[in-house]
C-alpha cells in the first residue's frame, strides 16, 4: 500500500520501493477492474434470469389458458357429436313413411278412413 503523503516517516526513493509501489498500484487497478467485470457479469446474469423467468411464466399462463380452451372445445365437440347422432337418427326416421304417419296421427290428429281418435289426458289422476 502507498503510505499517506503527509506522515512522519520519510519515503525512500530506491528502485525496489518504486517497483513495489507500482506493483501495489497495478494490483489495486486489477482489483477494481475485476470488481467492475464481476458487477457487469452479475448484472447480465440477473437480467438474463429475469428475462427467462418472465418468459417461462408467460408461457405457463398461455399453456393454462390453452388447456382450459381445449377442455371447453372438446366438451363442446362431444355435445355436437351427440346432437349430430340424434339428428342423423331423426333424419333416418323421417325418411320412414310409417313413422311420419304415426307422428301425424299423434300430434295432428290425422286419421285414416274409418278411424276414431280418442285423446287421453297425460296427467296422473289426483285421487
Amino acid at each position: 500500500m502507498i503510505l499517506p503523503s503527509k506522515s512522519n516517516v520519510s519515503h525512500i526513493n530506491e528502485a525496489y520501493i518504486q517497483q513495489h509501489d507500482a506493483h501495489l498500484i497495478r494490483q489495486q487497478k486489477r482489483k477494481k477492474k475485476l470488481k467492475r467485470r464481476l458487477a457487469l457479469f452479475a448484472a447480465i446474469v440477473v437480467a438474463t434470469v429475469t428475462i427467462f423467468t418472465t418468459y417461462h411464466l408467460n408461457q405457463r399462463a398461455k399453456l393454462a389458458e390453452m388447456q382450459t380452451e381445449y377442455e371447453e372445445l372438446s366438451h363442446q365437440l362431444t355435445n355436437l357429436e351427440k346432437e349430430e347422432k340424434q339428428l342423423t337418427e331423426e333424419v333416418e326416421l323421417l325418411n320412414d313413411e310409417e313413422y311420419l304417419l304415426q307422428i301425424a296421427k299423434t300430434n295432428y290428429f290425422f286419421t285414416e278412413e274409418g278411424e276414431i281418435v280418442f285423446k287421453l289426458p297425460e296427467e296422473d289422476p289426483s285421487y
